[in-house]
């Protein structure tokens, strides 16, 4: 694994370009090229395939570029590069999906308490642009519920993170029993038991909804990939 191969290498460079100019462009970069939920009005049609390349900071890209590194490599040169490429984006695309189903879910939910309550669209449309309401309202919906709302209607997503892990979690089918080193413990363990802690850890305890997409779609891409 220490050549990179030839698509990983391309999807490096991309990323580091894309965070080298949000260094640069700072908050245009995120309003152009992060991906918006699909109806707020930053949202643009090619965020989902840009927002992969944008990361927050350089221990994001640092962590999802050593990872795609290490454990990609091997997969695109058992795979090929069409077969790869296809499963890195797919990947991405079935974790924004997932995300954004969740977000849509939070606002259709909001929405409807909202029209409830005596709310027009016009009015919604302003309470999610503007976040005033009145006073009343807040108080029978509760401020916590309106603010989840809005957090999904606003929210920016960027990274890696969903193909990567898609591509972990390939990597441990593939080669269940290929011994990796932790840092801490300092201690071997097997890609099989690996992943799965890996996605439990950040699954409980930082909450990366995410990571569920990889379980939803990992094994529609691996039977898509047997006829590719």
């Amino acid at each position: 694994m220490g050549r990179v191969s030839e698509i990983v290498k391309h999807l490096i460079i991309i990323n580091v370009i894309f965070f080298i100019a949000s260094i640069v462009f700072g908050e245009l970069m995120y309003d152009l090229f992060a991906m918006h939920y699909p109806n707020n009005s930053d949202f643009i049609l090619w965020q989902p395939v840009t927002h992969m390349f944008m990361h927050g900071d350089i221990t994001h890209i640092l962590f999802n570029m050593f990872g795609l590194w290490m454990f990609g490599t091997p997969l695109e040169q058992m795979w090929g590069k069409q077969k790869f490429i296809f499963f890195y984006l797919s990947a991405g695309f079935g974790a924004v999906l997932i995300q954004t189903i969740v977000y849509h879910y939070d606002v259709m939910s909001v929405t409807q308490i909202l029209i409830d309550n005596g709310l027009n669209n016009s009015d919604v449309d302003t309470f999610y642009k503007t976040g005033r309401l009145n006073t009343s309202i807040i108080q029978s919906v509760g401020e916590d519920r309106l603010y989840s709302g809005i957090q999904s209607f606003k929210a920016v997503m960027v990274g890696a993170s969903g193909a990567l892990y898609g591509i972990l979690v390939a990597f441990a089918m593939l080669f269940p029993n290929v011994q990796l080193m932790l840092l801490f413990p300092p201690i071997p363990i097997k890609a099989k038991f690996f992943v799965p802690l890996l996605i439990l850890f950040d699954l409980f305890l930082v909450l990366h909804l995410i990571l569920l997409a990889q379980l939803l779609i990992l094994l529609i891409l691996e039977v898509l990939l047997q006829d590719f």
